[in-house]
């Protein structure tokens, strides 16, 4: 089911009015209607994957209960890697199985040999990546004592399957989460204005800016060979907001949503196209998943502690892995590697901890020295972008190649040129609604809060009918293939 959908906004009322008042009158009942409600939502798409969430909530509730009264730390590990293996092996086969059976193939007849396997014809689970690495963080902390395991199943099975950030997170922490089903709920009328708040910027985000930004990206991507660098500069950018409105928009509906249901998400990103390095756009953008890496890989394989090679090798590891899983390909493993390379020098000279505050916190405008900083930075990262979007390395390799070439000071031209500029004003506009809120959790958090009444609402009613009335032809989230 996707949130800009009919179904949706027929969804969303009856569970928020059943929840409410219909199952208020108890913490389980409350539990077991997000249960219901989650299984409903994820179902919609198709009703088979649901034993696999079903299993993967079996086995680490089951896990946990384990690790709870096992005190031989042998069999302790035996606990923590049949949950490993089992939500790993799931995602290995659905995500990769492909992929690797491919590249196996590729490599015999590297060495003149050819085999033919029988692949298979897999469809990706929804959100299989998301689900899985939350269920793990419980088993992990469970296993390192920072979590006490529970014993409430239907408080587990709503924390794994809680239907706003299912299928695309933010990815919560067993830690964060779970603690909060088991605390009665009462609704916050202020809360719950501010989850509608964000959930209105979230659509505006993803109906207005990527869908649009989508068209256009299409279009040039796959069509680069018949354009001008200055055009496919052009595609990158669109790109570039496509996928930002398009993944931070649904997290903003989710994390709103959650607040209709007086829960509370972790921010998942914080205004990321206005980082001066590259250390800190990885601080602010998909912050569920760059932390999920962080405390579960990166830190157990020694971190930035030890030698150079030490810290080089576990660079490359976690943005490699991270790339790798966004995705069976190998753009995107080299889009992981590429971020790695970026990322080494402010590691290397100890200046990946120099931008912790917020770009102009003190001023309405950036420094010379923070916009050329800031500017840098967005350069790499549309440049990274490319071989994201891109189907294969040698596309993305001719589509960069076509950008450093003569063509780049050609005057842009491609099919849909004259609507692109509608769709340039709206991301000139989001841009500069961003910065103003770019110290809050989301930029219209506070926006106008000083205003009368009357001209607050009149900026909410605007973005509703600019939504209405600018919106792109609907596309399915990015990151559902993921």
């Amino acid at each position: 089911m996707l949130f800009n959908s009919l179904d949706f906004a027929i969804f969303l009322p009856i569970v928020f009015l059943l929840y409410w008042f219909v199952a208020n009158k108890g913490l389980k009942l409350q539990n077991l209607l997000i249960v219901i409600a989650s299984y409903i939502f994820y179902g919609w798409w198709d009703w088979r994957f649901l034993s696999l969430i079903l299993f993967s909530t079996i086995v680490d509730y089951s896990v946990g209960l384990g690790l709870k009264n096992q005190k031989n730390p042998f069999k302790r590990k035996l606990l923590l890697w049949t949950s490993i293996i089992v939500n790993i092996g799931l995602l290995g086969f659905f995500k990769y199985y492909n992929f690797f059976l491919e590249n196996f193939v590729a490599v015999f007849k590297f060495f003149g040999h050819s085999i033919n396997p029988q692949g298979l014809n897999i469809i990706l689970p929804v959100g299989i990546s998301f689900y899985t690495f939350q269920t793990l963080s419980y088993s992990i902390d469970v296993y390192k004592r920072k979590l006490e395991p529970t014993k409430d199943f239907i408080a587990f099975m709503a924390f794994v399957s809680f239907f706003p950030q299912l299928v695309a997170g933010p990815i919560e922490r067993a830690t964060h989460l779970l603690p909060q089903f088991y605390k009665k709920r009462i609704f916050e009328y202020d809360k719950a204005v501010d989850g509608l708040r964000q959930m209105l910027w979230g659509f505006f985000k993803k109906m207005v800016i990527a869908d649009n930004a989508a068209q256009h990206a299409n279009e040039i991507f796959n069509n680069f060979g018949q354009y001008s660098g200055s055009t496919l500069v052009l595609g990158a950018l669109f790109f570039t907001f496509q996928i930002y409105g398009d993944f931070s928009g649904y997290s903003d509906i989710a994390i709103g949503t959650s607040r209709l249901f007086g829960f509370d998400l972790m921010q998942n990103f914080n205004f990321p196209y206005f980082s001066r390095d590259i250390a800190e756009f990885w601080r602010r953008w998909h912050i569920s998943l760059s932390t999920w890496f962080r405390d579960y890989l990166y830190i157990p394989l020694g971190g930035s502690r030890g030698g150079t090679w030490k810290k080089i090798r576990n660079t490359f590891i976690i943005f490699i892995v991270s790339g790798f899983w966004h995705g069976a390909n190998w753009t995107f493993i080299f889009w992981g590697a590429l971020n790695a390379i970026y990322f080494l020098p402010l590691l290397l000279l100890k200046k990946n901890r120099v931008h912790t505050n917020t770009v102009a916190e003190a001023k309405f405008l950036p420094t010379t020295k923070e916009f050329f900083q800031m500017f840098i930075t967005f350069s790499l990262t549309v440049l990274a972008w490319v071989f994201f979007r891109a189907e294969s390395l040698r596309q993305a390799v001719n589509y960069i190649s076509t950008i450093f070439s003569q063509s780049l000071f050609a005057i842009p031209h491609y099919r849909g040129m004259r609507h692109s500029k509608i769709s340039l004003i709206l991301i000139l506009v989001f841009i500069i609604i961003e910065w103003i809120g770019r110290k809050e959790n989301y930029a219209i958090e506070n926006f106008g809060k000083n205003w009368k009444r009357p001209f607050r609402w009149t900026f909410y009613y605007m973005l509703i009918v600019i939504i209405y009335i600018f919106m792109g032809p609907q596309q399915e989230f990015i990151y559902f293939q993921f």
